[in-house]
């Protein structure tokens, strides 16, 4: 009886998801000033009022922020500096380093190649790269001198497994601390500080390495997406960057997402920010996680399918739009309708976060979730290391982003403030 009732919840997330979108194919955004009959927009300054107060306790640097409701722009602002001691300051079109948000759009590509019938998404990894077969779980760690003894994997881990992080691949240097050494001694990146370093060359030397747990069997935030960009660059004969470009970025005019972020974009990019000892905002130290923050400006061949891209708000709210519309934008296939239902409905049978289920690609906002929260189910979602969020509500046709460039984040209660004002300027 609880499986019927799962499987009914499921379908009527889903339901909702495609209706939603079937009401608002091909979407495109509009930048214009009429205003929105469903925004109250004395309580959207509220979103000022918040921001600059955090700005000017020095909580955080600079912000940018977007809203897309009903397909039109309704809010799209820079605030504070995009280089403090500059004085630079932060316009709405600056980028950022969108770590983590790489991977919806790398899960994306993955996809695309699935439509195109070049991979199932229960082919085993290794039927593309062999040193995937008879992988390994761990057993027993020995903290001491980083020996590990291991057990065999019941089966090969899947394309789907990485999709849904269900793999058992872990981190590189922010992962369980047993597989942080494990990773390390092997010289394994997280993706963020490999420059010159070969992709296929570094994911068959994760292939050695021990799984965290047995395929399928819990979710594990790790290389996933790493992995999927190689599989990409192989199934295709391009690079990841090439790729996503032709297949993602040109067809939807994001022409301010990369890897390699040329020159003259650069001078948008923003300065990333930590913090001390004592919570002070201080620029992020060349050597903190062996990252260098100007990685985005560093010509490289090594293409981190879990982390590595730069982008602006307004960029990610198009990839997002067309999602939301089904695959499809400004007259553009980029997927069709039943994989984007696909990436947007519950894969496990189990929460990735105590409430909340995980599509293809993006956290899936679940019935539980939306009851302590502002999101309605449906709603898709990730954010990035550096302090970027974002959602997208099918339910009320709304896209928000809220980005900074600072980790780690003392006063992060901004994100969820924000959403809150968000909503509560919704008529």
């Amino acid at each position: 009886m609880l499986t019927f009732f799962k499987t009914q919840r499921f379908f009527i997330i889903a339901l909702t998801v495609l209706s939603t979108m079937a009401c608002d194919a091909q979407t495109t955004i509009k930048t214009n000033n009429t205003p929105n009959p469903s925004v109250d927009y004395k309580r959207l300054a509220n979103i000022d009022t918040l921001v600059n107060g955090y700005l000017n306790r020095n909580w955080v640097k600079g912000v940018v922020t977007i809203i897309v409701k009903d397909g039109q722009v309704v809010q799209y602002k820079g605030y504070g500096y995009s280089d403090a001691d500059t004085k630079k300051p932060m316009e709405n079109n600056s980028i950022f380093r969108i770590a983590s948000q790489t991977k919806a759009i790398v899960s994306a590509g993955v996809l695309v190649l699935y439509d195109e019938g070049k991979l199932s998404l229960n082919d085993p990894v290794s039927k593309y790269i062999p040193e995937f077969s008879h992988e390994t779980v761990l057993d027993k760690f020995n903290a001491a001198d980083t020996t590990y003894t291991t057990v065999p994997a019941k089966r090969d881990i899947t394309i789907k497994d990485l999709l849904t992080h269900t793999s058992g691949l872990d981190y590189a240097g922010i992962g369980s601390d047993n597989m942080k050494a494990i990773y390390a001694k092997s010289n394994l990146p997280s993706g963020l500080s490999s420059v010159d370093q070969n992709l296929q060359d570094v994911m068959k030397r994760l292939a050695e390495l021990p799984l965290v747990h047995q395929p399928g069997e819990k979710w594990t935030y790790g290389l996933n997406l790493d992995l999927l960009g190689d599989l990409i660059e192989i199934i295709s004969g391009k690079t990841l960057e090439n790729f996503l470009r032709e297949n993602i970025f040109e067809p939807l005019g994001m022409n301010d997402t990369w890897f390699n972020l040329p020159v003259d974009r650069a001078t948008r990019l923003t300065t990333v920010y930590s913090e001390d000892s004592l919570q002070n905002i201080i620029p992020w130290p060349k050597n903190k996680f062996d990252i260098n923050p100007d990685y985005p400006k560093i010509n490289k061949h090594y293409f981190s399918g879990g982390a590595g891209l730069s982008s602006t708000a307004y960029d990610y709210a198009v990839f997002l739009q067309m999602i939301m519309n089904g695959g499809g934008y400004n007259g553009k296939t980029i997927l069709s309708k039943r994989t984007v239902a696909m990436m947007l409905h519950p894969q496990l049978d189990f929460t990735f976060d105590g409430k909340n289920d995980f599509g293809l690609g993006f956290g899936i906002t679940s019935d539980k979730g939306s009851a302590d929260g502002s999101r309605n189910a449906g709603s898709f979602s990730w954010g990035g290391f550096y302090g970027t969020i974002y959602w997208a509500d099918p339910k009320e046709n709304l896209i928000c982003l809220i980005m900074t460039q600072q980790t780690p984040d003392s006063h992060s209660e901004l994100f969820q403030q924000f959403e809150q004002l968000v909503y509560a300027s919704l008529k």
